[in-house]
């Protein structure tokens, strides 16, 4: 178990993190990439986002995974039904069978993360390769050294920041001190709290550029 926690600790931290916040208007989701085509950052259901860190094939399977059971539990019962912590959990229980019983690890950690109505109904689960969650209400971040990137986002966090200080704040976060990420290497994502339904949205360079302005 050590051997492969150590392996799939090591082969996530050559990536590059994933940062979250909550804000006024909803949460905020940044990350850098590179890619045009391949997302970290993706709608999973109405007013709930997924993000991966890690082998980019398999935390897409474990997205895909997601949109279908969402869609399917929406359809069959009811759109409300459909929540992040439920998500999570599922997740959770594929990454811990996989960890237990397979031979190689996921390489993956994931964030589902969900808008409610109010600011104190946000949440986000982080889940990790070895099934374990962890919920958290203002911020998360995942991939390579989360640990000392989330002490960092904790000093510089602000209840009720509007969206241009928070993106600030995790671009500065995600590019360290010595560094700057041009912004067509900047994936953003928001989750719009005022948005009548489909709440999940990718920023584009220009609304970027002009955020950090």
């Amino acid at each position: 178990m050590k051997d492969k926690a150590d392996y799939a600790r090591t082969r996530i931290a050559r990536g590059r993190p994933v940062a979250a916040t909550t804000y006024d208007g909803g949460v905020l989701l940044a990350a850098e990439n590179p890619s045009t085509n391949l997302f970290k950052i993706s709608e999973i259901y109405d007013r709930i986002a997924f993000a991966g860190v890690g082998r980019y094939n398999e935390f897409d399977q474990l997205r895909i995974a997601g949109v279908q059971h969402a869609d399917s539990k929406g359809y069959q019962y009811s759109r409300d039904d459909v929540d992040a912590r439920t998500l999570a959990n599922l997740y959770a229980q594929s990454l811990g069978l996989t960890f237990t019983h397979e031979m190689k690890p996921l390489e993956v950690e994931i964030l589902v993360a969900e808008v409610g109505s109010e600011p104190e109904h946000d949440q986000l689960f982080h889940v990790l390769y070895d099934g374990m969650v962890t919920s958290y209400t203002r911020f998360a971040v995942l991939g390579g050294e989360s640990e000392t990137l989330a002490e960092a986002l904790k000093a510089a966090f602000v209840e009720g920041w509007d969206l241009q200080t928070a993106l600030k704040a995790l671009v500065k976060l995600l590019a360290g001190a010595d560094r700057e990420i041009p912004v067509e290497d900047l994936e953003v994502a928001i989750l719009d709290r005022a948005a009548p339904r489909r709440a999940f949205r990718h920023l584009p360079d220009p609304e970027v550029s002009s955020l950090l302005a």
